[in-house]
């Protein structure tokens, strides 16, 4: 086989999602059956995009049928996704955008550099000068350490030592 042919056919790093979709038995809604659970055994409401706040699968899925433009509701129990249209509209590509829920890496997409994701680390908590009026100095080993979890590591030690 030949090596582009092969790089091609590369799977998409990530799980895809299996995506089965049926009637809900009301108009303007659709269900779909995924082979994986989203939210345990609770249930997760959304009436808009703004509902869907944080890192959980069933947030960044409402906040995705939302972005589609077709979606005034949404909800997630266990592996069931019911999404409720908005009118007039259709459900082209509300499968894909559940099957794709976990593809973080798709061909063709370049990885970020080292500098790009440090970049994205929140800066750290800065320390207090010493006595003296000077920055605090960090050590080779601390310097390696992403800023916000150096800063957590010193509190909990700082408490730990203080009890």
């Amino acid at each position: 086989m030949h090596l582009s042919r092969v790089l091609t056919s590369l799977p998409r790093v990530g799980q895809p999602v299996d995506v089965k979709q049926s009637a809900a038995g009301v108009a303007g809604r659709i269900r779909f059956e995924l082979n994986r659970t989203l939210t345990g055994q609770g249930h997760e409401k959304f009436t808009s995009a703004s509902q869907a706040i944080g890192p959980r699968p069933a947030a960044e899925l409402a906040r995705r049928l939302f972005n589609s433009g077709s979606v005034v509701g949404v909800h997630v129990f266990a592996n069931i996704v019911t999404v409720d249209l908005l009118p007039g509209s259709r459900d082209s590509d509300l499968a894909q955008i559940i099957t794709d829920l976990h593809q973080y890496w798709k061909p063709g997409m370049k990885p970020p550099t080292v500098e790009e994701l440090m970049a994205q680390v929140a800066p750290a908590v800065v320390e207090a000068p010493s006595a003296d009026g000077a920055a605090p100095q960090l050590s080779a080993a601390e310097k390696l350490i992403p800023p916000h979890l150096l800063a957590r590591s010193k509190a909990a030690r700082s408490k730990a030592q203080s009890s």
